[in-house]
């Protein structure tokens, strides 16, 4: 089948945005290296949207947070992303986790049975010629790479992501652990494992002490990403950095001492039979054999047996503040679309929904129709606007999306009110830009003469 356009890289962006293009009709040729005898660091499968870090989509709540409102809007534009996260859903509380790999089949069979994808395995190693959206994300093939480099002028930056370990669920002693809420909310759905203070302070001493995988020399001048940093960078900061972030315990009773433990480990589980559970923000560099003697010292984990241990693979994105255009086209080639993270948005979901927007954007562009882009009170809107225009290219950084990317507030409320307004003010944002009034017909009743003196 011939293409009218061509999508390189099958992850959660350019999954997304071939299923937009060819629901809009139009003829996709998607480029995905795995299973041509390609592979990354970092990916297990041949599956289209694998996700190889966390199996959480992050909140669900369209009310109070920022990416359960993204979400919402997501799904009212046809999210095949978000169809199939929501099939494939695992129990997390008031978060969306999915059974990684019937999630990653589900968008893999999708797209292989519509009749307006051809789904090619090959590595792309220039830019092509016509119209493209390149979301290759941040393990982009070093061919592929030095092209983007040349076209763009400027050197791709780049930063640290890390794998959290996951664990067999029948190697977990239930008679240490036991289930409760993430932070007290939601149902009982993540395992948790109590520490004392004593076993908390041995703890972070083995973080801080335990060997860690080398930088090769070019990485050494490569950043960490916030969001995800390594549990023993964490430790580094200080003693309770761990207690304020992953391994807080508030509001988590223990049921044999009805007390909240001095820190607490919990688990989610993250496929569909609950076989397998991931160690919640505990993703590492440290070796293999010390994440497994320090692991199994958490209690609970004793006798752990891990389907993963942790890892750590470099992610690269562009300067996109400084390349693209408002609709993530590459200024200096605009027949090149760029999506996902190698934009510098970070996170599974915020990935998708660029590349929902570059293949609508692009979809309108092959129509021969222009489209504005998403009002910035959404938060589509904000998203792209961090990515193509808010941002400081010189000091431009991956970013989840949050209210602090949207036009504030004015005036005084309170914390619970304001979320609401923002999420209140986005959903009225979105069905304006989904169903645009009709424009004002022109009078066409005869002018009136003027009366004489």
């Amino acid at each position: 089948m011939t293409h009218d356009i061509h999508v390189i890289g099958g992850g959660l962006a350019g999954s997304e945005a071939a299923w937009q293009l060819a629901e809009a009709g139009f003829r996709v040729r998607l480029s995905e290296m795995r299973g041509s005898g390609e592979s990354t660091a970092a990916h297990r499968t041949d599956d289209l949207a694998e996700l190889v870090c966390s199996n959480s989509f992050r909140s669900d709540d369209a009310e109070a947070n920022a990416v359960g409102l993204l979400h919402q809007e997501m799904r009212m534009l046809g999210s095949l992303i978000l169809r199939e996260a929501d099939k494939h859903r695992v129990p997390a509380g008031s978060a969306l986790a999915v059974d990684r790999d019937g999630y990653s089949a589900g968008v893999t069979a999708a797209l292989k049975a519509h009749p307006n994808v051809t789904l090619v395995r090959e590595r792309v190693d220039a830019l092509p010629d016509g119209p493209a959206i390149v979301a290759t994300g941040p393990l982009t093939a070093p061919t592929l790479a030095d092209g983007i480099g040349a076209a763009t002028g400027r050197d791709a930056l780049a930063f640290f992501d890390a794998l959290a370990p996951i664990v067999h669920r029948d190697s977990i002693d239930l008679d240490v652990a036991w289930f409760a809420s993430r932070w007290d909310k939601g149902d009982k759905d993540y395992i948790n494992c109590p520490m004392t203070k004593e076993q908390y302070l041995a703890f972070h001493t083995g973080l801080i002490e335990g060997e860690k995988t080398p930088f090769k020399d070019w990485e050494k001048d490569t950043p960490y990403f916030e969001g995800c940093m390594p549990i023993e960078v964490m430790a580094e900061r200080g003693l309770d950095t761990l207690r304020y972030g992953p391994m807080k315990p508030v509001g988590l009773d223990d049921p044999r001492t009805g007390r909240w433990p001095h820190a607490v480990v919990q688990l989610r589980q993250d496929n569909a039979s609950a076989t397998l559970w991931n160690i919640v923000g505990f993703q590492t560099k440290l070796k293999h054999a010390d994440q497994v003697r320090l692991f199994r010292t958490i209690p609970g984990l004793r006798n752990a047996e891990f389907a993963r241990l942790g890892g750590l693979h470099r992610n690269t994105f562009i300067r996109s503040p400084e390349l693209l255009d408002g609709g993530l086209r590459l200024k200096s080639r605009p027949n090149i679309r760029f999506a996902g993270q190698i934009t510098g948005c970070e996170g599974y979901i915020e990935s998708a929904a660029i590349g929902l927007l570059a293949g609508r954007f692009a979809a309108a562009e092959l129509r021969g129709e222009t489209t504005a882009s998403p009002p910035v009170e959404t938060a589509l809107g904000a998203l792209l606007n961090h990515i193509t225009g808010a941002a400081v290219a010189e000091t431009y950084q991956p970013m989840n999306v949050n209210f602090g990317l949207f036009p504030p507030i004015l005036g005084r409320s309170k914390k619970g009110d304001r979320k609401r307004m923002y999420t209140d003010r986005a959903r009225a944002a979105l069905d304006g830009w989904i169903n645009p009034p009709p424009p004002a017909e022109a009078d066409s009743s005869p002018a009136l003469e003027p009366v004489a003196a």
